[in-house]
């Protein structure tokens, strides 16, 4: 049987290197972001993809694209929990009360909501059960300076994997996170030019292909859901998250 994902983040990035991995193992994929034309162009001529244009911040426009891909595909196997946002570096005497209002919505509270629809078809569906991997990145262990917003959200999806992963055991589901260090993608060119450190001085950091990060996801969903990686820390290998500061 034809297993289904939903991912979140979709139209770029690391999200849309995942979907693309999930459709070329044989997966169904339900696409979430909210550009739908980026969308449709990714789904054009794939059978087992479906677009669905949605903000994950609006708690009925996930429901129903949730609901859309259960009844386009019979059932959910996985959710990977991957749309966030992030807004400019600054202390936090300087940020306006917008971007961590933002952040939040999109970071949390998305997380919060797309994780609360893939857990509710997964615990209804027959047979019950399936998998949610949440994106928290390695900012969930260790901040860059100047990024309270997106730290203290990623800190907070940290809570959120672990309150499901036992939340979701009489049902099946299992959670777990990845923290993912340094990718390649067209949102994080800037790191491997140069950003700010811990001791003040700005340098290029090295980087991994996002196509890498895919694989690592893909392994997470392929377990039998009596096992489990509970955290993942997927990262570029000389990256300076160990030492970090």
């Amino acid at each position: 049987m034809t297993r289904t994902i939903v991912v979140t983040g979709a139209s770029a990035g690391i999200g849309r290197r995942v979907a693309l991995r999930f459709l070329d193992a044989g997966w169904s994929v339900a696409l979430i972001a909210r550009r739908g034309d980026v969308l449709d162009g990714i789904v054009a001529g794939r059978d087992r993809a479906l677009a669905l244009p949605c903000d994950v911040s609006d708690a009925g426009a996930v429901d129903a694209a949730f609901a859309a891909a259960a009844a386009r595909f019979g059932r959910i196997d996985a959710l990977f929990n991957n749309a966030g946002i992030s807004r400019p570096a600054g202390l936090i005497d300087e940020i306006p009360l917008a971007d961590w209002t933002d952040t939040v919505a999109v970071n949390l509270t998305g997380m919060f909501l797309c994780a609360r629809a893939a857990f509710r078809q997964m615990r209804a569906q027959d047979p019950q059960g399936g998998r949610i991997i949440n994106n928290g990145s390695v900012s969930a262990q260790a901040p860059r300076p100047g990024s309270v917003c997106y730290t203290a959200t990623k800190h907070a999806v940290t809570g959120l994997t672990k309150t499901l992963a036992l939340d979701g055991r009489p049902f099946s589901i299992a959670c777990g996170q990845i923290d993912i260090g340094n990718a390649r993608t067209e949102l994080s060119e800037r790191i491997g030019r140069g950003v700010p450190q811990a001791d003040g001085s700005i340098r290029a950091e090295p980087m991994m292909d996002a196509g890498e990060v895919a694989e690592a996801v893909l392994s997470m969903a392929s377990l039998p859901l009596s096992s489990n990686v509970l955290s993942m820390t997927f990262m570029a290998t000389n990256m300076p998250l160990v030492g970090r500061g």
